[in-house]
């Protein structure tokens, strides 16, 4: 029995695919936008507390989180108890970050990730862990439901291109590990405004672009910005993301999740960091730079 513990989407996007394709038995310590993620893939989540399901369990499973000490925790109470603990990390960026808390460092016994870009960052910040790389089950669900979502879609007319911009919470991460919403120097709002600034550098006509939150972001946070661009912009409503990339024509972001989630989809995909040179994190050739389009 395995103890599965998720609190941010981004892992649990990637913990639920893996139980799904190997029909495991767990028992559930969830959390934050992890639930919905998981009831999405898995059907109706039997929850229990943290310190029950790892006492319950033979070994833990965890993501990691920036909004939460969830897993951090769960990984200091497998330790303590004397049992396995993997983390399954979802990204590329930040990786020692996700496993302190106060300055005190809970690694787990072995660290899962999906690409070999990923396998050689984790060796590099955790020379003394081990480190597997299991590909990963998301972009495997993601190709299959992108594929599925669009049988059957009707051709796209000519009006202009259609835009999908995936927000993330970049000004509270900042806070939360650093204590300055602009430690990375631009803030979440920069970006989008940033972007539409310079809309006309993607060299192509554009219907709309659709706004879509981050799902750490409160609710109505981008409504300002959407009533400064209404002649383009408008709130997503709130659909599942593969059903708005298949939607898009064009994806933009910073380096969220969803634009690699886009890529697999065949999309244009854009990075508008509003920095100059700014070093993308995200290690796919495929996405373009706004700041090289701008220049071109």
């Amino acid at each position: 029995m395995i103890c599965v513990v998720s609190h941010d989407a981004g892992g649990a996007e990637i913990l639920s695919s893996y139980i799904r394709q190997q029909g495991l038995d767990c028992i559930y310590a969830l959390a934050g936008p992890a639930l919905k993620v998981f009831q999405r893939k898995l059907g109706p989540i039997d929850l229990t507390l943290l310190p029950e399901a790892i006492q319950h369990t033979d070994w833990l499973l965890c993501g990691t989180s920036w909004q939460s000490d969830l897993e951090w925790q769960a990984i200091e109470m497998a330790r303590s108890l004397g049992k396995r603990s993997v983390a399954f990390l979802d990204h590329w960026v930040n990786y020692p970050e996700r496993f302190i808390r106060g300055g005190i460092q809970y690694l787990p016994d072995e660290i899962w990730v999906g690409d070999e870009d990923a396998k050689a960052l984790a060796l590099k910040h955790f020379p003394n862990t081990p480190v597997q790389l299991v590909p990963n089950p998301y972009f495997i669900d993601i190709k299959r439901e992108i594929a599925e979502l669009e049988v059957g879609k009707p051709p796209r007319d000519g009006t202009g291109k259609r835009i999908l911009f995936v927000c993330e919470n970049i000004s509270e991460h900042a806070r939360l590990q650093h204590g300055d919403e602009r430690y990375w120097g631009y803030t979440e709002f920069d970006a989008i405004e940033y972007f539409f600034e310079k809309i006309n550098a993607l060299g192509v006509p554009i219907a709309t672009v659709v706004i879509r939150p981050h799902p750490s972001d409160p609710e109505g946070k981008y409504v300002r910005i959407v009533a400064e661009h209404s002649e383009l912009a408008k709130l997503s409503d709130g659909k599942p993301l593969m059903e708005e990339i298949v939607d898009s024509d064009i994806v933009v972001g910073c380096e969220s999740m969803a634009m690699v989630i886009a890529l697999q989809g065949g999309r244009r995909v854009i990075s508008c960091i509003p920095i100059k040179k700014a070093s993308l994190a995200l290690p796919f050739k495929r996405i373009q730079i706004l700041s090289d389009l701008i220049a071109e």
